[in-house]
């Protein structure tokens, strides 16, 4: 009936009101990465896009096989986990790990991004950041943003429904 229902739109002419756009596809994506971080101060997720195509992702959480803080708890310093691995920098050292250019990439990530990943983005050619959550900008992250033209783009996705009924 789903089916049926949009190929009578089609032969209509009518659009298809239910389809998600660019950014919100990729929004609920990092959203829906942000569930398998393993630090609960933060639950962040990002994904990395190059010509609408995802090329990594990444959520935060412990370096690999060492203690993630659901299961020792959080390394605080400074007010900061130091335990985890940041949402964006696991997806940049997917990327670095697979040599997959991120050149002309941009981000979608859930919170906006913190001073030192921020850096790394814009060293590894990120050209637009697009976040959810306006969590803690650092100014010399929003400054160093604007010197090098790369545009930071707060962005709520709608909520979404996963399976269920296929009338939406």
């Amino acid at each position: 009936m789903y089916c049926k229902r949009m190929v009578q739109e089609r032969i209509r002419g009518e659009a298809m009101t239910n389809r998600l756009s660019w950014q919100d596809y990729f929004m609920a994506n990092a959203e829906l990465i942000s569930k398998r971080s393993t630090c609960d101060r933060a639950f962040v997720g990002a994904v990395l896009v190059k010509d609408n195509r995802i090329i990594a992702t990444g959520y935060n959480g412990g370096v690999s096989a060492t203690d993630n803080c659901n299961e020792a708890g959080h390394y605080m310093e400074d007010g900061h986990c130091i335990r985890t691995v940041h949402a964006e920098m696991n997806a940049l050292i997917q990327c670095a790990k697979e040599g997959i250019s991120t050149d002309g990439t941009e981000i979608y990530v859930t919170h906006f991004p913190c001073i030192n990943c921020t850096k790394a983005l814009l060293q590894a050619g990120i050209t637009k950041i697009t976040y959810k959550a306006h969590y803690r900008p650092h100014p010399f992250a929003i400054e160093l943003m604007e010197k090098k033209g790369v545009a930071y783009v707060q962005h709520d996705v709608p909520q979404i429904v996963l399976g269920g009924d296929k009338e939406q």
